[in-house]
């Protein structure tokens, strides 16, 4: 029965130490400034009451010299809590003392001991037992009249010491207990129920403090999540919240910790190495490859995730290892999204150029840093330029041409895509209606549409205001997706295609193959286009599956009513072997480079000779 008890003390009425950094010193600050002024209250009190002014002092200094020990360096919780409380007590006895014969003093007792309780720990209560076994049981032994007002308590004044122990000892279970809920309830997510950050930065200081291996960090953050929020509202951007943290504490061992620190960002403190947490990271990466039902309606999950452990952390704080771990899930984030990613050294560097990036960013319309070039898109039976593809350029005023996979990515993390996106569809229509009223006939115009974008509530009254503009008419404009956007919400991503396509542009589906949908998506997706994807292109000719995948993919879309492009043709071997598979339209480098439209040779037409033996190439003014 004892061990029972021993056993739910300890886990409902944790020693002090185990409480937060943060919280323990923050109750601590609180209980100073009481001890201070009620050393400097009772010093008045002594003196309103008519006591010298020696007498006053003394009392004063009995109830503040305590505190003395709170300030030695070095000190301890213990210590200090003991010093402190010992200030609280000596007030009780000062108090009585001062208003000797009046009862009620003795509640002040009472009130110092549940003061004592925000400590969460036994020393300030067997203070506390100890002054209440002296008072009345020692000096109501030997004084009983001065310290019992009753007959009853003056013949028997241990029994009656027993039962003031008891009610200090009742008092002291109810306030840990108390106080034990208050701090569940300021430690804990409310939404998930999960550590949050606070007790997770004391969990990480614990375990680097007690454990001589190392201590790793994982920092989650779930990529896109606005996109949730925007599209199905914050009650459903809650649930899939619930969902992904049961999830992931499903992943991990029971000395493990799992926290969520805010918004759509989680951490685990694992007890083991940057390779162990790794091996959870990929845990956690399989956990959440099942897509999660929201309103009935599936939404997929990615998540980026930074690892770092102490060896790397330098002064082995739990705030550094955090810190590290953040910069490293960035990276993540940066290298493609919904990966795991080891913090090394250098990090720091790369993360504060990638801030100042974000940050230039920011300004580069308004510089006048970002430009629109054009690549032809060509028809390969006829030989003509049909259209060009508008592709975003970015002219640095100190780090020169940012490279589009460097810069595209920190707009779409920071949300400047859609302003951005916004500047090339105004750009990029307007210049297709000049070159259209130039060359006497329409020549199309291609703008990439990211995901933001696409989710965006304005999108199509964007592009309806941006052609009612330029005067380009909207079967003129393609608007090419990747198959990315896919995995965030299907049927609200063919809802917003559809919205688009009523406008009259036509929808092409960019890097075809490499992405998520698979060829039976096709079938459900509005489009009018298929680009093939460079990376098969370039394998064309060389005897490889290339050859059969395109063939394929071009077959698949002519059977569907579909335009095919083919992307990054540069030899004369790949185009013929296009021509050979009945291949519509091609871009590359073969036809033309992307450059500013001031540079582009316009009107022009490409000619080709038939795709064998190869391409005869000239353009014609």
């Amino acid at each position: 029965m004892f061990q029972g008890l021993h056993q739910w003390l300890a886990t409902a009425l944790p020693e002090g130490r185990h409480l937060p950094h943060e919280v323990w010193h923050r109750r601590h600050r609180a209980v100073l400034r009481v001890a201070a002024a009620q050393a400097g209250g009772l010093g008045v009190l002594a003196l309103l009451l008519g006591r010298s002014p020696l007498i006053a002092l003394l009392l004063a200094l009995a109830v503040a010299y305590p505190l003395v020990f709170t300030a030695l360096p070095g000190a301890g919780r213990g210590l200090r809590s003991a010093a402190a409380t010992a200030s609280l007590l000596a007030a009780s006895v000062v108090l009585v003392y001062l208003l000797e014969g009046l009862t009620e003093a003795h509640f002040h007792f009472f009130v110092m001991v549940g003061l004592a309780a925000l400590y969460q720990n036994w020393v300030p209560f067997g203070m506390a037992l100890v002054v209440v076994l002296a008072h009345h049981g020692v000096v109501g032994t030997l004084l009983p009249h001065a310290v019992f007002g009753h007959g009853s308590a003056q013949h028997s004044p241990w029994t009656w010491t027993l039962v003031h122990g008891a009610f200090v000892l009742a008092a002291s279970l109810a306030h840990l207990a108390a106080w034990r809920l208050n701090e569940q309830q300021g430690l804990r997510d409310p939404l998930t129920g999960l550590a949050n950050r606070t007790l997770l930065l004391e969990t990480t200081a614990r375990m680097l403090a007690q454990r001589s291996g190392p201590t790793s960090v994982l920092f989650l953050d779930l990529d896109d999540f606005k996109d949730v929020n925007d599209s199905r509202g914050h009650a459903a951007g809650d649930e899939l919240l619930t969902t992904v943290s049961e999830r992931l504490v499903g992943c991990v061992r029971s000395v493990d910790q799992v926290a969520r620190l805010g918004g759509d960002e989680f951490a685990v403190v694992v007890a083991g190495s940057a390779q162990t947490a790794a091996e959870v990271g990929e845990r956690l990466l399989g956990a959440l490859v099942d897509p999660v039902v929201v309103d009935g309606r599936p939404v997929h999950v990615r998540v980026s995730i930074g690892v770092a452990d102490s060896t790397t952390a330098g002064d082995r704080s739990a705030d550094t290892l955090l810190r590290n771990a953040d910069l490293a899930m960035y990276l993540a984030k940066s290298s493609g999204k919904n990966r795991v990613v080891v913090y090394a050294e250098g990090m720091e560097l790369a993360a504060q150029s990638k801030a100042e990036l974000i940050t230039d960013l920011d300004s580069a319309v308004a510089a006048g840093q970002l430009a629109v070039h054009y690549q032809p898109t060509v028809e390969l039976a006829e030989g003509a330029t049909t259209g060009y593809e508008a592709l975003l350029r970015w002219q640095h005023p100190t780090r020169g041409l940012v490279p589009p996979l460097e810069f595209i990515p920190l707009a779409e993390e920071s949300g400047a895509i859609v302003e951005i996106g916004r500047w090339v569809l105004t750009e990029a229509t307007a210049q297709a209606a000049r070159w259209s009223r130039g060359a006497g006939r329409p020549i199309d115009i291609a703008v990439n549409l990211s995901a933001r974008q696409l989710i965006d509530d304005d999108v199509v009254a964007t592009v309806r205001g941006t052609l009612a503009a330029s005067g380009l008419p909207a079967a003129q404009l393609t608007l090419e997706v990747t198959e990315s956007v896919l995995i965030e919400d299907v049927e609200a991503v063919v809802d917003s295609l559809r919205a688009l396509r009523g406008l009259g542009v036509r929808i092409a589906i960019d890097d075809f193959g490499t992405g998520y949908s698979s060829l039976s998506y096709l079938r459900r997706l509005p489009a009018d286009v298929v680009k093939i994807d460079r990376s098969f292109v370039q394998d064309l000719g060389s005897g490889g599956r290339s050859t059969t995948l395109v063939a394929s993919i071009i077959e698949l879309a002519r059977s569907l009513d579909l335009e095919v492009v083919a992307e990054g043709v540069e030899t004369e071997e790949q185009h013929a072997v296009l021509g050979r598979l009945a291949c519509s339209h091609a871009q590359g480098y073969l036809f033309g480079r992307p450059r500013p439209a001031a540079a582009q040779a316009f009107p022009a037409q490409v000619e080709v000779a038939p795709a064998h033996p190869g391409p005869l190439l000239a353009v014609v003014p």
